[in-house]
């Protein structure tokens, strides 16, 4: 009897809370949704803008959607600039992945020695790499400018992915380091006993276990090479070594330098297809790897 009382008592108490629990996920789900939908918008926004006709890409942007049926001719116009979308794409692969990879290498390379060596004033140098990171780029632009005059990699490809590679190095340091240092010791340990050292420890052991950390720093490089904008303005003066980026600043027709806002919309598609591409597929390492360090 005492227990159909209180059950009875409780009842309320559970169907109450239910309510709440509901009530809070759907107030979840709206706002997730509406944040889902801020962000989504420009990319839409932009997307739809560059099926319009020509008439129409100079217009105002509302409505978003062409008017006057799909058309591909922005694209069209984009493809005959210069040496092609293809080209100016190439350029912009070659300094992307040229960048992430010199940067994997060199930070992982780094990371471990600060992670498991010992040498002199080993946190003064950690601590004046990081400190890298708090001069604007723009002030040393000019200095690295003459730098690669001097050793003959201005206006080069190669010469750019240098000095994003430099660019890149502070804060990629900075996670490998963090992420070789939430590994165990004991299973390094484990793996000289079996006779594994040099560079094979870093490969097969200590490498599967830091990867999300490696896809992480590996992201970030080539989408910073991808995007980059000022340096490829400044360093690049020949035209067929353009990357996208400067490619958009130079999409013009007409007279008096009228921007051609349709092959603009075009070109902005474009370069937005490999970066969502590769963070769709890396994003379970990329979320892992920025939480590498964290929790010991």
């Amino acid at each position: 009897m005492s227990a159909t009382i209180i059950h009875t008592a409780t009842e309320p108490k559970r169907k109450a809370r239910r309510g709440r629990y509901r009530y809070h996920r759907v107030i979840f789900h709206f706002t997730a949704i509406l944040v889902a939908a801020l962000f989504l918008a420009p990319i839409v926004w932009v997307v739809l803008a560059s099926f319009r006709t020509a008439a129409e890409s100079g217009l105002p942007p509302l409505p978003p959607w062409p008017t006057k049926g799909f058309s591909i001719d922005s694209y069209i116009r984009l493809e005959n600039f210069g040496q092609s979308i293809l080209h100016y794409t190439g350029n912009s692969l070659f300094v992307a992945i040229g960048t992430a990879a010199l940067t994997i290498v060199v930070s992982t390379l780094a990371g471990y020695g600060f992670s498991r060596f010992r040498f002199p004033l080993k946190s003064v140098a950690f601590v004046i790499i990081l400190a890298t990171i708090m001069v604007p780029f723009q002030s040393i632009l000019t200095p690295l400018f003459l730098l690669l005059a001097k050793l003959g990699l201005q206006n080069t490809l190669i010469g750019l992915v240098l000095i994003y590679t430099t660019l890149q190095l502070p804060f990629s340091i900075f996670m490998m380091r963090n992420a070789f240092d939430a590994v165990p010791k004991e299973i390094e340990e484990a793996a000289r006993i079996d006779g594994v050292k040099g560079i094979r420890m870093l490969v097969q052991v200590m490498g599967p276990l830091v990867l999300p950390g490696v896809v992480t720093i590996g992201l970030f490089a080539f989408l910073n090479g991808w995007n980059e904008f000022l340096a490829a303005l400044v360093l690049l003066t020949d035209q067929d070594k353009f990357t996208l980026p400067v490619l958009m600043t130079s999409v013009r027709s007409g007279r008096f330098g009228s921007v051609d806002w349709g092959a603009v919309q075009a070109g902005v598609t474009v370069m937005m297809i490999p970066c969502l591409i590769l963070f769709l597929i890396l994003q379970r390492s990329y979320i892992r790897g920025l939480t590498a360090g964290a929790v010991k």
